[in-house]
C-alpha cells in the first residue's frame, strides 16, 4: 500500500493529535498518509454528507469521535459482536464490502489498561458519561474482570441503557444504575471520566476531590489536554492515573492496523510522538 487518504469527522477535533499518528505511523511503515480533520458545522453539512463525502471521494477510511460515535452505527456494517453490543464505533474501513465499522476504543482500552496497570483487576469501577466511548470502555472493564459497574450520567436514560445492555449480556456481576456522581463513587476502587468535561472548550471536572478518597485508581478519556483537572485532583488524592494520551494510542495502533494491515512497532511510534512533544515544549 502506498499511500492511503484518511479523516477524522467530530466536533472540537482542532487540537487532535490522530492525523499526527498515523502520518507518523506511515512514515514508520512506509506508508504515506494523507489525514484530513472534518468538523461538519465548519463545512456547513451534517454528519451524514461528510460521511458520505469521505465515501465518495476515496478514502480509505475514517475515524469518528464525539459527538457521532454512536450516530454511525446506522451507516456501517459491523465487525465483531463486541461492536455490536457496544452500538458505537469510532474506526471506519471504506471498501467494496461496503463501510465497515470497528470499535478500537474498546481494544484500545484493554491494551492501555494492560500496559499501566498490569493484570490487576478493575474491581469496582465508578463510570461517569454512558455515551459512545463510556459504552465501549463499560464493555472493554467486564472483559478486564470489573467485579462492578456503577454508571452515572446526566442524561439518565444512557445510563439506564447501558446498565441494561450490560446486564442483558450477563456482563458482570453487578451493574448499577447511579442517580448521582455521589453514589456512583461511593467505596468504588476505579474512577473513569468518559464525559467531554475538561477537554479544551469545557473545562472542569466530572468529579471532585473529595469524591477520590478511598478510590485505588483513575482513568480520564479526554486526552487534549492530557493534563487535566479530573486526572490532577486524583494523582494529588493518590491514585494511580491513567491518561486519555494511553487509550488515544493504543487505539490509534488498532485503527492504523485496520486502515493498511500494516503493524507499526508500538516502542517506535511512541518515541517519535513523545520526541515532537518534547520538541514544542522547548520551540
Amino acid at each position: 500500500m502506498g499511500s492511503v487518504r484518511l479523516g477524522l469527522i467530530g466536533a472540537n477535533i482542532a487540537r487532535s493529535q490522530s492525523p499526527r499518528l498515523h502520518v507518523e505511523a506511515g512514515r514508520l511503515c512506509g506508508v504515506e498518509v494523507r489525514y484530513e480533520r472534518l468538523v461538519p458545522r465548519d463545512l456547513g453539512l451534517d454528519f451524514g454528507a461528510v460521511f458520505d463525502r469521505c465515501l465518495d471521494e476515496g478514502f480509505r477510511g475514517v475515524n469518528v469521535t464525539y459527538p457521532y460515535k454512536e450516530e454511525v452505527v446506522a451507516r456501517v456494517k459491523l465487525s465483531d459482536p463486541p461492536t455490536a453490543r457496544i452500538g458505537a464505533c469510532n474506526t471506519v474501513l471504506f471498501g467494496n464490502g461496503g463501510p465497515l465499522g470497528h470499535n478500537t476504543d474498546h481494544s484500545g482500552f484493554i491494551s492501555a489498561f494492560e500496559a499501566s496497570f498490569g493484570k490487576t483487576a478493575p474491581g469496582k469501577v465508578a463510570l461517569v458519561g454512558a455515551g459512545g466511548v463510556g459504552k465501549a470502555i463499560a464493555f472493554a472493564l467486564v472483559r478486564l474482570g470489573a467485579g462492578e459497574l456503577r454508571i452515572f450520567d446526566t442524561d439518565p436514560g444512557k445510563a439506564h441503557r447501558l446498565a441494561a445492555m450490560l446486564s442483558e449480556a450477563g456482563a458482570a456481576p453487578r451493574v448499577i444504575r447511579a442517580t448521582s456522581t455521589e453514589e456512583a463513587v461511593e467505596h468504588a476502587d476505579g474512577l473513569v471520566n468518559c464525559t467531554p468535561i475538561g477537554m479544551s472548550g469545557h473545562s472542569g471536572s466530572s468529579m471532585e476531590r473529595r469524591h477520590m478518597v478511598g478510590a485505588s485508581w483513575a482513568f480520564d478519556a479526554v486526552y487534549t489536554p492530557v493534563d487535566t483537572d479530573f486526572l490532577r485532583s486524583a494523582a494529588d488524592a493518590g491514585l494511580a492515573i491513567m491518561t486519555g494520551w494511553e487509550l488515544f494510542f493504543y487505539q490509534g495502533l488498532d485503527a492504523f492496523r485496520h486502515f493498511t494491515g500494516a503493524e507499526v512497532d508500538p516502542l517506535s511510534l511512541r518515541r517519535v510522538l513523545r520526541a515532537n512533544d518534547e520538541k514544542k515544549l522547548h520551540a
